[in-house]
């Protein structure tokens, strides 16, 4: 196991990239789907929310299986101190920051959009510390969209004992290499679904597996950021996905039609029926059928290093922190423009785009404190070895 701690995996940097591209393209389609979002246009398309219950599917999952991955490959250089200290840096620290500034600023946004307040930022922002937010105040305790970075903070924590456990006791790294070779026996992949399916059956959607955070319940959440640790532990269990790429991707395909189909015929089940569980079954199966094509192709075809990939990578967790803070803003003057809709997504989408990543080159990439408020690694502690034999980004990358 150790040998391949010092391994550094492109796949996961490209992968980690695209998905955060991916969840801000669809925060700027939310502007004009039907689903919740703080800025809504005044004209909005229900067929929107049919492409991002698709995306929700394997969208975030993806993130937390690269999370998980990448907590392997962090745990098999760094102990347990330096691992813990890191998430302190990269994850609650920049969460912290964003609850008091970025998500402040996007719940004034949100109140001036909805007619809650008039006034100037500065004004509004005592009245950001009445209350919780979803719950009818304004306190922003997950950060808005930087609840990922909690969920993904306690996860690590919670998860820690037992990574170790699997990583240091002769007994875990028995188990996790027994595991790993079940796992890799022809078609025994497609058993990663099984956990998500368990707590998708477990816990009612109206309460502890709600669904308002990207499609998933946080306990799912859990499933997919432990399997991508126990993915990336086992050669023989990755050498299996990378065959099975094609297989996954037809099974991915044909299951997506399926589960409506099936839900439909199971007359629309409800949390706690018999027929409830074949419904969310398939569609567990189906999520874990795209992300196996993803990382099939991806450890085949993504697995090289690349100019770019090294500079995305590291702007990735600064690009997601900010882009929800440029984006409703600039949503809210652009959707009460009178221009086709489409234009209004182009604009938001663009302008957001480039001045987020002008701050990021500009400011905060240059400026050693806004690095470190941004969960980046001072400008110094670079220079201590070279980039192809450092480390895959700890799990508290995103």
């Amino acid at each position: 196991m150790n040998k391949n701690a010092f391994i550094r995996r492109y796949e996961l940097d490209w992968l980690r990239v695209m998905a955060v591209f991916f969840v801000f393209v669809y925060h700027c389609s939310l502007i004009f789907a039907t689903d919740p979002y703080s800025i809504k246009n005044a004209v909005l398309y229900p067929y929107l929310n049919d492409l991002g219950s698709f995306g929700e599917s394997w969208g975030m999952p993806l993130i937390l299986v690269v999370s998980g991955a990448s907590a392997f490959y962090a745990l098999g250089k760094a102990g347990a101190g330096r691992y813990v200290k890191g998430l302190l840096a990269r994850l609650l620290l920049p969460l912290v920051i964003g609850i008091f500034t970025h998500a402040a600023v996007q719940i004034y946004f949100e109140n001036l959009h909805t007619g809650k307040f008039s006034g100037s930022f500065f004004e509004f922002y005592p009245h950001y510390f009445e209350g919780m937010y979803g719950f009818g105040g304004n306190f922003a305790w997950m950060g808005m969209h930087l609840w990922y970075l909690e969920a993904l903070f306690i996860f690590s924590l919670l998860c820690l004992p037992v990574f170790l456990w699997l990583k240091n006791a002769a007994m875990g790294r028995s188990f996790l290499r027994w595991l790993g070779d079940l796992l890799a026996k022809p078609a025994a992949i497609y058993l990663l679904s099984l956990p998500t399916t368990l707590m998708v059956n477990l816990l009612d959607p109206d309460g502890l597996g709600m669904t308002v955070l990207g499609g998933w319940s946080i306990f799912s959440y859990l499933t997919f950021f432990i399997c991508g640790y126990v993915i990336y532990s086992s050669q023989r269990l990755q050498a299996s996905i990378g065959r099975m790429r094609w297989v996954s991707l037809a099974a991915a395909i044909v299951t997506r039609p399926l589960i409506d189909i099936l839900w439909v015929a199971l007359g629309d089940p409800t949390f706690g029926t018999w027929q409830f569980l074949p419904g969310t079954a398939l569609y567990c199966l189906s999520a874990w059928c795209w992300l196996l094509t993803i990382f099939g192709f991806a450890m085949r075809h993504l697995n090289r290093q690349m100019p770019f990939i090294r500079y995305a990578n590291e702007a990735n967790l600064p690009f997601y922190i900010m882009h929800q803070s440029v984006l409703i803003p600039l949503a809210f003057f652009v959707v009460q423009w009178t221009i086709p809709d489409l234009s209004k997504f182009l604009l938001v989408l663009g302008i957001t785009f480039i001045s987020v990543m002008l701050t990021y080159e500009l400011i905060v990439r240059r400026i050693n404190l806004l690095r470190i408020l941004f969960g980046m690694k001072p400008l110094a502690a670079k220079t201590s070895q070279p980039q192809e034999t450092r480390l895959v980004e700890p799990a508290h990358s995103v």
